[in-house]
């Protein structure tokens, strides 16, 4: 069976503030590299989420790889070190303006050592898009002091067929503005600080001093969620930070029990928490930034170093 999409028009619309290499935005004309440094992408998916960057007056630049599937493991998309070379040449190629990750997965783990970090703190930055198993990735470039967008990825549903959530990846890509994000207050209180995080089963390396933490998962029951935070707690992973923003737990279970496993494990920390904010794996997602500044003002979070009027 073949998958058919309706194929957007391509189209070129005003982009907002003037974008410039590197700031975080694009603009019609801006040539785009997809990559797969993950699971691998269904082709109809890749097609229709193709057209609607071209529709934004993208030109999209395939990674050499990005149709790939690894020879003994399906659920990789081509072998570690290829995909790792179509990261590193998409993230250092001084033609592009932004990389988008096709997909999530699983995968991002095995490439982070064979990328060419050197190589790619040493290229002018560039936009990156990717969420939930590229959190790896995500961390590795905000450390070399890139700005970097967690949102829906161009070869999944939440791209294709939610039209909300790719709208609000527009508008933050092209303005630079996603606007604020607003949730229900977990731990009152207001912190600013730079902006790190993404899906909870992928955490690593503890955030810088100061930081607020996006934290977010998908079909993890509540006692896998107190098992993970319990984890992070006992390294003091959570030692330094200044607040926490919470986003979807799909897939969790009943969202009074998560709420009570967040509170019971986040509270302590004595930081301003704020839940419920629509990120993540779920319907109408917002994009959200990381590595840049964010305000987090009780049950709002907004960028810049002071919350919106």
């Amino acid at each position: 069976m073949r998958l058919v999409h309706s194929a957007p028009a391509a189209r070129t619309e005003p982009t907002g503030r003037p974008g410039r290499p590197g700031d975080g935005l694009l603009r019609a004309g801006d040539r785009v590299a997809l990559v797969a440094p993950a699971g691998p992408a269904a082709p109809g998916m890749l097609r229709a989420g193709t057209a609607w960057l071209e529709a934004w007056g993208l030109e999209v630049v395939p990674g050499k790889h990005l149709t790939d599937t690894h020879p003994t493991l399906p659920h990789l998309a081509g072998t570690d070190a290829d995909r790792a070379a179509d990261l590193t040449e998409a993230l250092t190629d001084p033609a592009t303006t932004a990389v988008f990750c096709a997909r999530g997965g699983y995968g991002c783990q095995r490439v982070l050592d064979l990328v060419d970090w050197t190589a790619v703190e040493n290229a002018p930055p560039k936009v990156f898009v990717g969420s939930s198993d590229t959190t790896v990735l995500h961390d590795r470039l905000t450390r070399l002091g890139r700005r970097t967008w967690f949102g829906p990825m161009p070869a999944t549903p939440a791209f294709v067929h939610d039209g909300p959530a790719r709208d609000h990846l527009r508008r933050a890509l092209f303005t630079g503005d996603p606007g604020p994000y607003r949730g229900t207050v977990l731990v009152p209180g207001t912190a600013t600080g730079p902006a790190t995080g993404g899906t909870l089963t992928l955490l690593d390396t503890p955030p810088p001093p100061g930081a607020i933490v996006w934290l977010e998962d998908v079909d993890e029951p509540p006692y896998r969620l107190d098992r993970m935070l319990t984890a992070l707690l006992r390294r003091g992973w959570f030692h330094d930070v200044a607040g926490i923003a919470l986003g979807s737990f799909t897939g969790c279970g009943d969202l009074t029990d998560v709420h009570a496993v967040l509170h019971d494990r986040l509270a302590g920390l004595g930081v301003p928490v704020v839940a419920d904010i629509p990120f993540g794996h779920c319907a109408a997602q917002r994009t959200i930034p990381l590595g840049v500044t964010v305000h987090l003002d009780h049950n709002t979070v907004t960028t810049g170093d002071r919350p919106s009027d």
